[in-house]
């Protein structure tokens, strides 16, 4: 794993709108490892991803990815330079095939012989899509489609992996198989991945590093290692009680320890 960030936003304002969903998010990626957003609904996990992959414009602040600023540029643009999204709810193509779902994700490479090797590559890490090529996406169960969304980013070869909520639905026994996989893919394939995520035990125990969103802003952030050992996230993320003094959940200012 790099020192050096991949991917760096700094300051970054968002809004659906008049309503400001971040404000003023800072954080950092660094290459080859896991990152994971932590927060409740409406925190604006969704909005970070949606920003950093040009489906949202910042109103202010940047988003830097190898060095190169990125913000305000076409999603499509932003494919191109490595940059994979798995958005919330799978968005699969319900009436083309599990092969034609793939194929899109590959829209923009034009070397077809590695194509094919990346086809049988994530055909190996989820056997069940091979199984189901030729069923149309729509056919296939929640877990499947997930793995379909997570298949179909690799396909593109990205540098970075944006995985929104990606154990949405599913039976803890398939989320351990997805994670599991999150977990290979940035073993085997040195893809850096930014996690948002709600399950807060499965993200602190995959993510190398945490951030905590609360309202639009980061308000935590350390190791997961060491986060999984604070209060206040064991209260109210991991519903572990401790004895002695209650978490109070009111964080002023961002916290850190390195």
């Amino acid at each position: 794993m790099s020192d050096a960030p991949i991917l760096q936003l700094n300051n970054i304002e968002s809004s659906y709108g008049p309503v400001m969903a971040i404000r003023g998010v800072s954080l950092s990626v660094k290459e080859g490892s896991i990152v994971t957003v932590l927060g409740a609904n409406g925190a604006g996990k969704t909005t970070i991803l949606k920003t950093i992959s040009g489906i949202i414009d910042p109103q202010k602040g940047s988003v830097t990815f190898q060095g190169e600023p990125i913000h305000n540029h076409r999603p499509d643009w932003i494919v191109r330079r490595g940059i994979g999204h798995v958005p919330e709810g799978r968005e699969v193509f319900p009436l083309l095939s599990v092969h034609d779902n793939l194929m899109m994700g590959a829209y923009t490479r034009t070397d077809r012989d590695e194509v094919a090797r990346d086809l049988e590559t994530v055909y190996d890490y989820f056997p069940i899509l091979k199984e189901r090529a030729k069923q149309d996406a729509g056919q296939l169960s929640g877990g499947q489609q997930q793995m379909l969304a997570i298949s179909r980013a690799l396909m593109a070869r990205p540098k970075i992996m944006l995985l929104d909520e990606p154990s949405l639905g599913l039976s803890p026994r398939l989320t351990q198989e997805i994670f599991s996989i999150i977990r290979r893919i940035n073993r085997e394939r040195g893809t850096t991945i930014l996690l948002v995520e709600q399950n807060a035990n499965v993200a602190l125990h995959t993510a190398d590093y945490g951030y905590v969103l609360e309202v639009g802003r980061i308000v935590m952030e350390d190791s997961c290692e060491r986060l999984l050992q604070h209060q206040d996230i064991r209260e109210f993320y991991l519903g572990q009680k401790d004895s002695g003094v209650r978490g109070t959940r009111r964080w002023k200012k961002k916290k850190t320890w390195r």
